[in-house]
């Protein structure tokens, strides 16, 4: 069964009637603008796109390339000399094509295939949100936040135990790369890095006060996210699986929701540059669901984002990353992707997967997390793949696939919203800053680990975890999905269920 299709990562359709009173929904892609009527070239002449130019790391963009770019008709907006790359926008529909010529210039690529700013829209459903009498009425044992007996995914990755050792040390720091955090929230405020928190959406940082906070036009996704991983543990709402640590947040979507290449590699590079220990990555980098290494353009947003997760490993940062919501088998020969470009007219082709890379989720040295629903086994619309898959961790599913035990009611995840509010959402999305959260508390128990070792510790402390065959998520007698490998690693689990208690023992 593959889930229905959805621009954004950061959350998954439920399947229509599967109990919609809990169901997050952010609906299947709506691009609908005039704008798509035109070929991208054609509306490139009138609006300029974005690129990124890459060179030899290291050394200040050269006069020689510099001028190159002017006279392509580009105007550079930064450069990161660090790991090489130079974004720049022009007008000119040839600018990519002119500028892999240039003498020094290593690969160039177009970012988007819409203009600057985006034209596209993207309908988005609501979370379920808890209601004031719902937080109201919120009754907790002692010992628990009051919302903590909804998060049946604590005990799942048995967070709940580790925290009666440790929450957690304030010296270790997790960037949400996402939509924003709203850092008023009374849950994310206590345990906020201002330090290492921006808006990168330009591709630029912008270190105004407040400008990684999202508006209320937008996503609401890196708030949730922001919690599942670091909600302070004080009598007011909900639990974080690292309650102790700090967490910053590093906007990279566009208002309609779009994570382009400029943005992902500035806020790679900030976190590199703030003392960031874990980047939380619930996104694929749009416009194109894979980046296919035989395309130019695309071959040039690899290399730039790949030089940009590398940096911040390099600095002392674990990448964590959601492989997706589509129920694709990542290890596949082919996979059908009838997504991309995303940001003007999408259509159907043919990938390998080797090969046509979702990025950061695919790249060398990111941790890949798959989800698993409250019965433990693989979420309905959790990507998965031998070898592909790293580690798995509570993401939710339909709460008639996955039922959790009472008192919690919801097969989705609660998180935390801007505005000081709560709700559920689903997805691989919900999965990964649940591993993030895991390893900044390995973090925190290993102080000087670096992040091999962090990555080390999290697959081998993780809860070997079986294939489940048959894989019949819906019970309609049809196998939805076929898990491969052993019980020590499999790609629907990968190295297992993340251990939380481990990480705080071992």
């Amino acid at each position: 069964m593959t889930a229905p299709y959805a621009r954004y990562r950061r959350a998954v359709a439920i399947p229509a009637g599967m109990a919609m009173a809990t169901a997050l929904a952010f609906l299947p892609n709506t691009v609908a603008t005039a704008a798509e009527d035109a070929p991208a070239a054609a509306r490139a002449d009138a609006t300029p796109l974005s690129y990124v130019v890459n060179v030899k790391p290291g050394h200040g963009t050269s006069a020689h390339v510099k001028k190159a770019v002017a006279e392509a008709g580009g105007t550079i907006v930064t450069a990161y000399d660090q790991i090489g790359v130079i974004v720049v926008h022009s007008s000119n529909p040839d600018f990519a094509t002119t500028m892999r010529t240039v003498r020094g210039v290593q690969s160039a690529g177009a970012t988007r295939t819409a203009p600057l700013p985006s034209a596209s829209t993207g309908d988005l459903g609501a979370p379920k949100v808890l209601s004031a009498a719902e937080v109201a009425a919120a009754d907790a044992p002692a010992g628990q936040d009051p919302l903590q007996p909804q998060q049946w995914d604590l005990p799942a990755i048995k967070a709940d135990k580790a925290h009666q050792k440790t929450l957690g040390s304030k010296k270790v720091t997790v960037a949400v790369i996402d939509t924003g955090v709203d850092d008023t929230h009374p849950d994310i405020a206590p345990n906020f890095d201002r330090k290492a928190s921006v808006n990168c959406v330009s591709g630029k940082p912008d270190t105004a006060d407040g400008a990684w906070r999202p508006s209320a036009e937008e996503s609401p996704h890196g708030t949730h996210v922001a919690g599942e991983i670091a909600a302070a543990k004080n009598d007011v709402g909900m639990t974080g699986v690292a309650p102790g640590v700090k967490v910053s947040g590093i906007k990279v979507s566009t208002t309609a929701g779009f994570f382009y290449t400029e943005a992902v590699v500035c806020g790679f590079v900030w976190a590199a540059e703030h003392g960031v220990d874990v980047t939380n990555n619930s996104y694929y980098t749009d416009p194109w669901y894979f980046n296919c290494k035989n395309d130019p353009d695309q071959k040039a947003l690899v290399e730039a984002v790949g030089r940009a997760s590398r940096y911040a490993e390099k600095k002392g940062a674990v990448n964590v990353a959601a492989a997706g919501n589509e129920n694709y088998d990542l290890a596949a020969d082919e996979i059908t992707d009838p997504s991309s470009p995303n940001d003007s007219t999408p259509g159907d082709r043919v990938v390998d997967p080797s090969e046509c890379l979702d990025i950061p989720t695919q790249l060398p040295g990111v941790v890949t997390v798959a989800s698993t629903g409250a019965k433990g086994i693989k979420s309905s619309f959790s990507n998965h793949g031998l070898g592909v898959i790293d580690i798995a961790a509570p993401g939710g599913d339909s709460t008639a696939y996955q039922k959790p035990d009472a008192p919690a009611t919801s097969g989705l995840i609660l998180g935390t919203l801007p505005g000081g509010k709560w709700g559920y959402m689903a997805g691989t999305s919900m999965a990964s800053p649940h591993v993030a959260g895991v390893a900044a508390l390995i973090k925190s128990t290993h102080p000087y680990a670096s992040p091999a070792l962090v990555k080390a510790l999290l697959y081998a402390e993780a809860d070997a975890t079986p294939c489940t065959d048959p894989y019949d998520i819906n019970g309609d007698g049809k196998v939805d999905a076929v898990c491969e490998g052993s019980k020590n690693r499999n790609g629907f689990y990968g190295w297992g269920i993340a251990d939380a208690l481990d990480a705080v023992t071992k």
